[in-house]
């Protein structure tokens, strides 16, 4: 068989490999504006001690890039807005920066994204002109190294040149960009690259001055008589996240472009703020974020795009102390520097489902335990700390004896399995402790007992888990890509 022909089918089976992947992807912003920064070594470490896969760094700062070479992490990697002015203005620039920051890293390090500054038209709006100048220079640069199609090219932008964004179905973008955004939205469409968009349901929550309920921005279910319904469409839209969304997408929709998907870069909430500042709590930020992880976990797409998933760039690893403004400003991480969680947080499928650490440890509640203290931890772990507590309803296994005590020692215990591995603690106010002695009965099977049946089981993680959705499509894809690639052997046996 001659090269080219071997040359074409490697071409060939590399795409249906790549073809076949599917699903949503979690991934985090990792900021670096704080007085404690650990060292990159150990921030990359942190990343695969909890199966982090996909980061975006803000800027191509040397010693995170050397550190995530060879982790096997997918990276996208920032233009800061300082540079894009040159870059937009000068070619050479941007080859340069290619070179210096892309292309001598690969393939150590797996770059697939160049954010090209972030929310530069709403920021820095003198340097629109120039935006999508930076952005072909970048692509060119790409080009010349050949490697235009391993990384894509993109800007984030903010839901601040969405003037109206509700009911999503009539949203545009500020006219003043148009001209712009239109030369935007076609350098994405031409180099199959896709819209980044930096979505905030707690600014959209704390700016509408109580329009919305805050249910509604932390993905919490809402009656079906409070839905929020567009009524151009009668959809229905149970999350601002969703209905942010689908106003980019309206948006874009109304310039004639309709065929580009979109990765939300940034989203989150901050777990503390000021005086005035009475929604940022760690409460707030761990129920949006747990929330929004179950949002993505399941695949689906928004009320006007629902097959299209939505991946997602969490912001932020890190709270960044140094940050200017409200207090709020700075307490966007997931994290503390010395590698503790902020507030227990699911991330992955396993701790979404309960599949986690079979120790044989059980959290229960103090026998000398206050009961009211006990009734708050209880509602607390059915509610936010979303513990499964439907075996304690009537007529179920666990309802019976229906007492305080022993209704909170099984929500604990599920709780606290769930989320030992994000962080979650056995304390609730004090009120709870852990013990050996397995306190399973009759039918109510507590989570870690050994009388687990195999659905019941839990077996524990090497690690905390992926950041990784999908899990249950894994073996089919698998499949897929082994028909793929027999086809390709099948195609190599009639050369």
């Amino acid at each position: 068989m001659s090269p080219e022909k071997w040359r074409k089918l490697l071409v060939l089976l590399l795409f249906c490999m790549i073809s076949s992947a599917s699903g949503a992807f979690f991934g985090v912003n990792i900021g670096t504006d704080m007085s404690n920064l650990p060292p990159a070594e150990d921030v990359v470490a942190l990343l695969k001690s909890y199966q982090i896969t996909h980061v975006r760094l803000f800027d191509a700062d040397r010693r995170m890039l050397k550190a995530l070479s060879n982790s096997g992490i997918q990276v996208m990697v920032g233009v800061t807005n300082q540079e894009v002015l040159g870059i937009g203005q000068t070619p050479s620039l941007a080859a340069a920066w290619v070179n210096k920051n892309v292309a001598a890293y690969i393939p150590g390090i797996n770059i697939t994204a160049i954010a090209v500054g972030s929310e530069v038209l709403s920021t820095i709006p003198h340097a629109a002109p120039i935006l999508v100048p930076a952005m072909n220079n970048i692509y060119r640069a790409l080009v010349a190294s050949n490697l235009n199609f391993q990384v894509k090219v993109s800007s984030p932008q903010s839901m601040d040149i969405i003037p109206k964004s509700f009911p999503p179905s009539t949203a545009t973008f500020n006219s003043s960009w148009n001209s712009t955004m239109y030369q935007f939205l076609q350098f994405l469409k031409n180099t199959k690259s896709f819209y980044m968009l930096n979505a905030y349901p707690y600014y959209g929550y704390v700016d509408g001055n109580g329009i919305f309920p805050i249910d509604y921005a932390l993905f919490k279910p809402i009656p079906t008589s409070k839905q929020i319904v567009d009524s151009n469409t009668l959809l229905h839209y149970n999350s601002m996240f969703d209905a942010m969304v689908d106003a980019a997408y309206y948006s874009m929709d109304a310039l004639n472009f309709s065929d580009i998907p979109i990765i939300v870069t940034e989203t989150g909430w901050p777990s503390l703020g000021g005086a005035n500042e009475h929604d940022a709590t760690a409460q707030n930020a761990e129920t949006y974020n747990g929330n929004l992880f179950r949002r993505v976990l399941n695949d689906s797409g928004t009320p006007s795009q629902p097959s299209t998933p939505i991946s997602t760039y969490i912001y932020e690893l890190f709270n960044e102390d140094k940050r200017p403004g409200p207090i709020s400003e700075k307490n966007w991480g997931m994290f503390f520097p010395n590698g503790t969680t902020v507030y227990s947080l699911p991330m992955s499928t396993s701790d979404l489902t309960g599949d986690s650490s079979g120790s044989g440890l059980f959290c229960v509640a103090k026998p000398d335990a206050d009961s009211s203290a006990l009734k708050s931890g209880l509602d607390w772990a059915c509610g936010q700390g979303s513990a499964n507590c439907s075996a304690l309803q009537a007529g179920q296994p666990c309802f019976q004896p229906n007492n305080i005590q022993s209704h909170s020692s099984y929500a604990y215990n599920d709780y606290f399995h769930r989320m030992q591995s994000a962080g979650g603690t056995c304390d609730f106010g004090g009120t709870a402790t852990t013990t050996s002695v397995d306190p399973s009965h009759g039918s109510c099977i507590f989570i870690g007992s050994s009388r687990s049946n195999s659905s019941e089981s839990f077996m524990p993680p090497a690690a905390p888990g992926p950041f990784i959705p999908g899990e249950s499509n894994r073996n089919l894809q698998f499949s897929v890509i082994t028909y793929m690639v027999l086809s390709v052997l099948l195609a190599l046996i009639q050369l």
